[in-house]
């Protein structure tokens, strides 16, 4: 068992990080019946916070409503055990993977009203940079897969559901064994959808172009934080269709996610961007989005989250 804590919350209680055991028979396991959250706690001058913590888990709530999955605990009970978790684990940074799901129900793909059963777990445990320290500085280099992304009303890709997630294992995979460091996934209608795990942001001509919630994408918290930075710095963001080779001809190009941060693209298909990596804006935005950590950047929409209790020193 690879251990990357000492506690986890498990259906209400602190426990061990080895005993949160669940049955093999597990209905989440057998037919991908989860929906889950990546939330980052950040150490800042004042102390540990949580990120935009309970609009994670307000989307948690979401995804679960989209599939009928009832959540056991409600969101004030959900936050203050995230809370909890950082603290047992003498934590100031980390990253937090709320997830609930259906646990033994019974063999059946869907199963019967009166044996459902929904379990939650919130680990936290210290993670970097997803696709490296190296490219959150100098950017990375990425491909179009050839597998799409999901069509619309076939699963419900505003949900963060485990499930979906096959699709972004089958375009981060293909990417990695070509070599690349991620994946992008276009939509059924040859338009830009996302990356395995990341959204999109194309600059061109000192604007932000991303693709709308309607291209199969997941409604990303990091993106919409993102957005909204660079509005308030009077930088023009839309929000529409992109052709692929909009990504061949881009100025700069970023990937966003709670793992991902910012993470700056310096080719598509061995095609370099204009600036062959971050350029101005992506580091102004990398700037505006890390001096909420380091206070450098007013937090003006009320997005760090005190954890609210001491953390003991190291």
């Amino acid at each position: 068992m690879t251990k990357l804590a000492d506690k986890i919350w498990f259906n209400g209680q602190i426990i061990n990080w080895e005993d949160a055991q669940i049955h093999v028979m597990t209905h989440a396991l057998h037919y991908g019946t989860s929906v889950f959250e990546g939330i980052r706690c950040y150490d800042t001058p004042n102390g540990p916070v949580g990120f935009r913590l309970s609009d994670h888990l307000r989307r948690l709530e979401d995804s679960a409503r989209i599939y009928g999955i009832k959540i056991p605990f409600d969101l004030a009970q959900m936050v203050k055990a995230s809370k909890d978790i950082i603290v047992a684990n003498n934590l100031k940074s980390a990253y937090w993977r709320p997830i609930a799901f259906l646990g033994e129900c019974g063999m059946g793909v869907t199963p019967k009203a009166d044996k459902v059963k929904v379990d939650l777990a919130i680990a936290a445990f210290p993670w970097g940079a997803y696709l490296g320290e190296e490219g959150l500085a100098k950017g990375v280099d990425v491909c179009i897969s050839s597998w799409n992304r999901a069509a619309p009303n076939t699963i419900p890709v505003m949900a963060k559901a485990g499930g979906n997630y096959l699709s972004s294992y089958l375009i981060g995979k293909e990417a990695r064994d070509r070599g690349y460091v991620e994946g992008i996934g276009l939509g059924v209608n040859g338009l830009i959808s996302e990356g395995a795990g990341e959204n999109l942001f194309v600059m061109m001509n000192g604007k932000i172009y991303t693709p709308p919630v309607a291209a199969s994408i997941l409604g990303g918290i990091t993106r919409d934080s993102v957005i909204r930075l660079a509005k308030a710095d009077g930088i023009e963001v839309l929000e529409q269709d992109l052709p692929r080779e909009m990504l061949y001809l881009a100025d700069e190009i970023f990937m966003t996610g709670t793992a991902a941060e910012i993470t700056p693209i310096r080719s598509v298909d061995d095609i370099p961007t204009r600036v062959g990596g971050p350029g101005k804006i992506t580091k102004r935005l990398q700037t505006l989005f890390h001096g909420l950590f380091n206070g450098t950047t007013e937090d003006r929409f009320g997005w760090l989250e005190p954890i609210e209790a001491k953390v003991p020193a190291e």
